[in-house]
């Protein structure tokens, strides 16, 4: 005799919300579990397969289809819990937070508090508590000390002058000219991996294996268009100040008779004697450089950032013309779409960011929109 099999009935209203909830990366593991368990009890699977499928007990499976067939979305909430915790003493919670931003003791040799370790060290002192409380005070306090961050001060002399220089492009560009960032991303690897991508599933992310073979690199030159967001690219070899001078006259040819304001970074190929003569001959192409260690003020990096993530990163390359291939298909398709790149942010405030850690934690620089 075939198995009894409990068919959930799902109003129309109520199946756009368990669809979204069911592909939601964002939401609680649970939130997902609960919307998958009523989406196939509805399609008529028996809770043996659900519970398989899902890779939970059968008897959550009755659980929740049962919540559903009663109460319908409410069911699917926790219930709330009874009892209400105790209050930790203020004494308690001041000397949790008080140890949490001192350095351990070096016997530990540790650089940072766990809550576990923070937990012991209490409990050596006579206050006995549990790790989860002690989590729970970070979460209310927003301590983090599992984290670090990263800040460098630039000690260019000329720091102030040319973030003044270089934002004020961005935010009043001269009339009838046209403001380029340039720069070059060296080294992108052509990388193919031992065996097929596992594609992406409901429930599964794309895999890949973590082994690969190098078959060489190229250097991607970029021109981003910051009016536009259109970008004009070269692959090259290497990035010897003989292909940037290359590529800089690749891109005046792109803007012919156009005053043209050129933000690069620091690097010494920029400021070779021969692309200094080749300026002088070219007055119409004037070059700004962004303060020392202050390469992000080239918004050229946010594309590269932007192709990294969309297009190399997890491409499959066999030669390196495949990945130059890809590359230049990648660029095509986002010159059809591109948006400008829109900076936000005054000279003043940025220049507070470059020279203070403190201000690290404001609002972005700038917004791309695409």
């Amino acid at each position: 005799m075939a198995a009894h099999v409990r068919t959930v009935v799902i109003p129309e209203a109520d199946w756009e919300e368990l669809r979204r909830r069911a592909r939601s990366k964002g939401a609680p593991a649970r939130v997902v579990e609960r919307a998958r368990i009523v989406l196939l009890a509805a399609d008529g699977v028996p809770g043996q397969q659900i519970a398989e499928m899902v890779g939970c007990a059968e008897g959550t499976v009755v659980t929740w289809r049962g919540r559903y067939a009663e109460r319908g979305l409410p069911g699917l909430a926790d219930l709330p819990r009874s009892g209400k915790p105790s209050p930790l003493p203020e004494a308690l919670r001041d000397r949790v937070l008080e140890l949490t931003l001192t350095q351990p003791p070096t016997a530990l040799g540790a650089t940072h508090w766990s809550s576990r370790l923070l937990a012991d060290a209490l409990a050596a002192e006579g206050t006995p508590i549990s790790h989860a409380t002690i989590a729970r005070i970070w979460h209310r306090f927003g301590v983090q000390p599992w984290r670090a961050e990263t800040f460098k001060f630039s000690t260019d002399p000329e720091l102030e002058g040319k973030i003044r220089d270089v934002v004020g492009l961005y935010l009043h560009p001269p009339e009838k000219a046209v403001v380029l960032c340039v720069d070059e991303k060296p080294q992108v690897q052509a990388l193919e991996r031992t065996a097929p991508v596992l594609p992406v599933r409901p429930g599964s992310a794309e895999r890949h294996t973590s082994d690969y073979i190098r078959h060489g690199t190229t250097t991607l030159f970029a021109a981003l268009e910051v009016a536009t967001g259109k970008v004009t690219d070269a692959c090259t070899d290497r990035h010897r100040h003989q292909e940037f001078l290359a590529f800089l006259k690749q891109v005046a040819a792109a803007y012919p008779r156009r005053q043209l304001h050129v933000v690069v970074d620091n690097l010494a190929t920029h400021k070779h004697p021969a692309v200094r003569a080749w300026l002088r001959r070219h007055p119409r192409v004037t070059l700004h450089f962004t303060p020392t260690s202050g390469s992000w003020l080239n918004l050229v990096e946010a594309f590269f950032s932007i192709i990294t993530r969309q297009a190399l990163r997890r491409g499959n390359f066999p030669t390196v013309a495949d990945l130059i291939a890809a590359i230049e298909h990648f660029i095509d398709a986002w010159n059809d779409r591109c948006a400008p790149f829109t900076w936000t942010k005054d000279p003043d405030t940025v220049i507070a960011k470059a020279t203070d850690p403190r201000h690290r934690k404001a609002s972005t620089t700038s917004v791309t929109e695409h």
